[in-house]
């Protein structure tokens, strides 16, 4: 029995179990640190989906490890398997992958609190041009040291329970153990295929991300239940944009089609107006007064932004397309929206696209994008100049680093006036965009302002106190040039961030950004209650306001009207697609309506009513949209002029 203990199929079981088990730990540890972001979890649907995530584990795990099997199964002569160097090649070959395995899962841990997903591999696309990455890294591991205490630990336990060695054994035949040793070795790959693919039998398709749907009641759940290491490895599968085929093309382009071709009416046509477009880093509606009038005892924490929006057009329902700051560029620029991964990381981001730079600049406006972290960060550079922006201001353009915050960019308030300044040496018309910053992780504000704003309850609200205070400085000082006048300001946000209200933690209040116009020569705001908008419908909403009547490219629609044609908004809330209407919420996965809420009448969300509610038209709408996504993604039509025979 000894000798059974020592054999290497043994050892590697016992070792890859322990792994197992370690996995759990993790996210059950996983679920303490963020369990403000699920309060719907129940003891039962935890336990749930506990064991439904050993599915995703094995996967994970039989991948890293695929190596280390082989080491271990391979029938080889017992005098090389028994040897020290080979066992010492195994072992590390077994320690290095799953203690890297370990370190990404528990750096989600934190991070899944800015993105409610798993990390993918478009990670490493989005940050590669950000030289402060190691810095970022190291403060969090301070702030968040429970964290890096956990994963010490985990790992050293791993190692301790794991440093056993095998003991292969050559019976007195010596052919028998070749015989037996390779049937073990093609018994064990043969139940290791099935492992990967999550199962077996002719219809059974290989285990994906959007299989944790099958064990959540939310799209948020699913990060309880994946880990990282698999969604990192499916991501990299280039299976991520397949044509759905829901429709032949011309059905699709029938439903619903991303070229506008429709002349406005332009009897009071402003083709010289000055076009402002302010991306808030962070900004969820539920940090500002001015939505949350209905809460009682509500304390916002922008005063100054609560008065702006009183005098502009703004929307009861309003929502981001994703939850990262590279998601927003493309979706308010250009109407070209995030659907399953970031559209600046996909293998698709050369394409040719259009924006309101580029459309503008063709009318004669001088466009410029200001960001005022280092150059190249986020890839937001590399997006400006192929969506038709003719100069970008990062921090290499501004002129005093003392005004660096250290960790991102400059400090809002600085940058924000260089911004205003800049403008005001721009020839007009001028079309320009500015993406803050200081709202955002590690949560600090510059020294001199500790102690001013409204700390509230959690570490962002002093943080949108400060942008806030930018922001009404940035306007007193616009307000003192020839062009303020002349300007109209559009004010978003790229995403949301931290939660503390109920009404915001869920798939709804996750997408939940303010979008609002602003003109100088309006005497009064108006407040839109029908129908929802998004991020994508800014830029149609710009042009018909401008007047502008040419064909142009937009996956929204103008919003300035009292009635949108599609009166929708879409998002994408991992794995699955979302659609709102003034009271419905569906989510689908691409194949099934997964849940439809009222989320007029259920804010929380927790009454799921898909069989009862007829959602055909909203579904209709979303799956032809999702189409022509994908089509003209992969085939290279996101502008006018490459649209070709969209038919075909």
């Amino acid at each position: 029995m000894k000798q059974l203990w020592q054999h290497p199929w043994v050892v590697a079981t016992c070792n890859l179990l322990l792994v197992m088990v370690l996995y759990t730990i993790s996210r059950l540890f996983f679920y303490w640190v963020n369990i403000d972001l699920y309060p719907s979890v129940s003891a039962n649907h935890l336990l749930e989906m506990l064991f439904g995530g050993v599915r995703f584990d094995l996967t994970a795990l039989l991948y890293l490890n695929a190596l280390y099997l082989l080491l271990v199964l391979l029938p080889l002569p017992t005098a090389i398997r028994n040897h020290t160097t080979y066992i010492s090649i195994a072992k590390w070959s077994f320690w290095l992958p799953n203690i890297l395995g370990f370190i990404v899962n528990c750096m989600d841990i934190v991070y899944v609190r800015f993105t409610d997903r798993r990390t993918t591999c478009t990670v490493f696309t989005e940050f590669q041009n950000d030289g402060n990455l190691a810095s970022i890294i190291g403060q969090s591991m301070v702030q968040y040291w429970y964290v890096t205490l956990f994963g010490v630990a985990l790992i050293a336990l791993f190692i301790l329970c794991t440093r056993k060695q095998w003991q292969a054994l050559t019976p007195r035949k010596t052919w028998v153990y070749y015989v037996a040793e390779s049937l073990l070795m093609v018994v064990t790959i043969y139940f290791v295929v099935i492992g990967i693919r999550g199962g077996f039998g002719k219809y059974t398709r290989p285990i994906t991300i959007s299989n944790a749907l099958q064990y959540t009641n939310t799209p948020q759940e699913t990060a309880i239940l994946l880990n990282t290491p698999f969604s990192l490895m499916k991501s990299l599968e280039n299976t991520t944009y397949q044509h759905p085929h829901y429709f032949s093309n011309e059905q699709a382009e029938q439903i619903f089609s991303p070229i506008h071709t429709d002349e406005i009416e332009a009897n009071e046509r402003l083709s010289s107006t000055n076009v402002v477009v302010i991306i808030l880093e962070s900004f969820s509606k539920e940090y500002i007064g001015f939505y949350n009038q209905h809460i009682a005892g509500y304390e916002g924490y922008t005063p100054f932004l609560d008065s702006l929006l009183a005098h502009s057009v703004t929307y009861t329902h309003s929502f981001a397309s994703g939850r990262k700051s590279i998601d927003a560029m493309p979706s308010v620029l250009s109407s070209i929206p995030m659907l399953i991964e970031p559209y600046i990381v996909t293998p698709y981001s050369t394409n040719a696209v259009s924006s309101l730079a580029d459309v503008l600049r063709k009318e004669g406006y001088a466009t410029a994008f200001f960001h005022g972290a280092p150059n190249g960060s986020m890839g937001f550079q590399a997006y400006a100049r192929s969506a038709g922006f003719e100069r970008y201001y990062g921090m290499n353009e501004y002129d005093g680093i003392e005004a660096f915050d250290g960790t991102w960019a400059i400090w809002d308030e600085e940058f924000l006036q260089y911004y205003a300044r800049t403008m005001s040496d721009m020839p007009q018309p001028f079309m320009t965009s500015v993406f803050t910053a200081s709202s955002h992780h590690p949560f600090r504000v510059p020294e001199r302002y500790e102690g001013v704003f409204p700390k509230g309850t959690m570490p962002i609200h002093q943080c949108v106190g400060y942008t806030d205070h930018a922001l009404r400085a940035f306007f007193h000082y616009a307000q003192q040039q020839d062009w303020y006048q002349n300007t109209l300001f559009v004010l978003t946000a790229d995403h949301t961030n931290q939660v503390s209200l109920p009404q915001y933690a869920n798939a709804k209040g996750l997408f939940e950004v303010p979008i609002a116009f602003y003109s100088p020569r309006w005497n009064q705001g108006y407040l839109h209650t029908q129908g929802a908008v998004s991020q994508t419908d800014i830029m149609p909403s710009v042009l018909a306001y401008l007047g502008y009547t040419k064909p142009y490219f937009a996956f929204g629609e103008n919003a300035l009207t009292q009635e949108k044609q599609h009166p929708w908004a879409v998002c994408y809330n991992h794995p699955v697609y979302q659609l709102f209407s003034d009271s419905l919420l569906l989510q689908f996965d691409g194949t099934t309506l997964r849940a439809v809420y009222n989320y007029q009448n259920d804010p929380t969300l927790q009454h799921n009513i898909a069989t009862t509610t007829d959602t055909q038209p909203l579904l209709t709408y979303l799956r032809a949209y999702i189409q022509q996504y994908i089509y003209r993604l992969t085939t290279n039509q996101l502008t006018v002029e490459t649209n070709g025979n969209t038919s075909r």
